[in-house]
């Protein structure tokens, strides 16, 4: 008789695939199911298929973890890759500009998802990891992202719920309005210390070729990561984001050679 079921087969899928992150890369069977939330029977059935498919595979100890197919059919036409690409020798420049980590962040259901990262072996910080999520009111990046964006997409962030990830972190809807007004006439932000105590994350916008009545869609978020100590910075490290930035937004709409519109 088939299972009785409250979602589909897919969804169980992405509940078992979303069990996977950084810090626990493989997982057994058993803490599978516990965290996927579905009987061990139904995550042995699907964790077969997955495995036959190369979704999953198996470590050394016999753990599961993800599998070389799921990095392979992420990366075809994909647009986060596109949009690496066209950016990276931009990254690069900030980097050796500024001695400091440069990411690379787009807007993604509701948060500042991180495609791309170049680390500065010199800086004292741990920097934001590839595929790391951060709240958009939380995160520099996030703030430019919603800055930039629709006024719908606005709402919806700032309707909250907004989590207070530090004592910094600003929660109050009508005082984030003001501060994504300020960004957009600043073209930057600089928030201290509201996703981690010890930063002060500097983004910009990158915009991509598509247009709204708003304006041009904006593509990405490129950011710098300084200490607090280093606050004193902040104006050297816009410049070479915003000259990044204009570089990338001409990469992305394929006018190398000519002015950045915003």
């Amino acid at each position: 008789m088939p299972e009785p079921t409250r979602d589909s087969i897919i969804s169980r899928v992405v509940r078992i695939l979303s069990c996977f992150d950084r810090s626990t890369a493989a997982l057994s069977l058993s803490s599978l199911a516990r965290r996927s939330g579905l009987p061990l029977t139904t995550a042995h059935r699907i964790t077969d298929e997955l495995l036959r498919h190369g979704l999953l595979e198996r470590d050394s100890a016999g753990d599961l973890r993800p599998g070389l197919r799921m990095w392979e059919l992420a990366n075809r036409a994909s647009h986060a890759l596109t949009l690496r690409e066209a950016c990276l020798p931009f990254m690069e420049d900030v980097q050796a500009a500024v001695h400091h980590h440069v990411t690379l962040a787009v807007l993604d259901r509701g948060s500042a998802l991180y495609v791309e990262r170049l680390s500065a072996p010199e800086s004292p910080l741990a920097a934001a990891n590839i595929a790391q999520r951060m709240p958009l009111h939380a995160s520099s990046s996030g703030l430019v992202l919603l800055a930039f964006s629709e006024a719908a997409v606005q709402a919806r962030a700032l309707a909250g719920p907004l989590e207070k990830v530090t004592p910094e972190t600003v929660t109050d809807p009508a005082a984030l309005r003001r501060t994504l007004a300020d960004i957009r006439q600043k073209g930057f932000a600089a928030p201290p210390g509201i996703g981690r105590t010890e930063w002060i994350g500097v983004a910009v916008p990158v915009f991509g070729s598509e247009r709204t009545a708003e304006g041009p869609v904006i593509a990405a978020a490129l950011n710098a990561i300084l200490p607090r100590t280093e606050a004193d910075l902040v104006p050297r490290v816009v410049v070479a984001l915003t000259t990044a930035a204009h570089g990338a937004t001409r990469a992305l709409r394929g006018t190398i050679g000519q002015p950045a519109t915003p």
